[in-house]
């Protein structure tokens, strides 16, 4: 089993930047891949990014290519997606998730509780 919290979330303007955090709790994280996945509200909860075990693939939603970066640090346990020039758009719950190397939901068996992201404009 794996427990994920993330932290991090805010309310920012658009233009700014956060980073959230995930940690990991349970079983070491380098044995699975980390995604990033949001949802707003209405919406079905959508791809952001991924990283393999190793961090020698990593994959992201055209949506936030060039803008956010996926990034894990095996030994802390922790998972962290870096958000620059946020947009309205981007105003989401976002989650964290352990499991295979996939952009599809469905393929995550571990998640977080969530985290909100609020872009003001």
């Amino acid at each position: 089993q794996v427990q994920l919290v993330e932290s991090g979330g805010g309310l920012v303007q658009a233009g700014g930047s956060l980073r959230l955090s995930c940690a990991a709790s349970g079983r070491t994280l380098s044995r699975y891949a980390m995604g990033w996945f949001r949802q707003a509200p209405g919406k079905e909860r959508e791809f952001v990014a991924a990283r393999g075990w190793s961090g020698g693939s990593t994959y992201y939603a055209d949506s936030v290519k060039g803008r956010f970066t996926i990034s894990r640090d095996n030994a802390k346990n922790t998972v962290y997606l870096q958000m620059n020039s946020l947009k309205p758009e981007d105003t989401a719950v976002y989650y964290c998730a352990a499991g295979p190397l996939s952009k599809l939901v469905a393929e995550y068996p571990y998640w977080g509780q969530g985290t909100q992201v609020t872009v003001s404009s």
